[in-house]
């Protein structure tokens, strides 16, 4: 009678659960921004992955796209890579994300490169009011 020796499988298996722990955390990257506090309107559920840039506090622009990947891009860069993803993919919302302490100038700036690429609208996100996350 053959029995099969599952100890070797469920060591393969432990090694990959914590590679998978430890690689988690550094695939999704993103740019720290402090979010204009607004009381707006949640982004519907269904609506496609979004493109967004944003505006860090310095003024440099970071483009994300699909795979949540950062990329830090000059308005040239940010141009050409946004033109030719809202090229591919019609409808796609198309937000920034600002920092609150940044110059109202560079988000603007953002939003107009971004209409250039073809964006039909730009959105913004905010945080909501600290008074209503309290509430929750």
């Amino acid at each position: 009678m053959a029995e099969i020796n599952v100890v070797p499988y469920i060591d393969v298996m432990l090694v990959l659960l914590v590679i998978f722990m430890i690689t988690a955390p550094l695939l999704t990257q993103g740019v720290k921004v402090d979010l204009v506090e607004a009381d707006a309107k949640p982004i519907e559920d269904d609506a496609k992955r979004p493109l967004l840039v944003t505006v860090d506090v310095n003024g440099v622009f970071h483009l994300t796209y699909d795979d949540d990947r950062t990329q830090e891009l000059d308005e040239d860069e940010l141009l050409t890579k946004s033109a030719s993803i809202i090229k591919n993919n019609p409808g796609i919302p198309v937000l920034v994300k600002g920092d609150r302490n940044v110059k109202y100038d560079r988000v603007v700036q953002a939003m107009v490169v971004l209409q250039s690429a073809g964006a039909p609208s730009v959105g913004l996100i905010t945080q909501p009011p600290e008074a209503e996350l309290e509430g929750r």
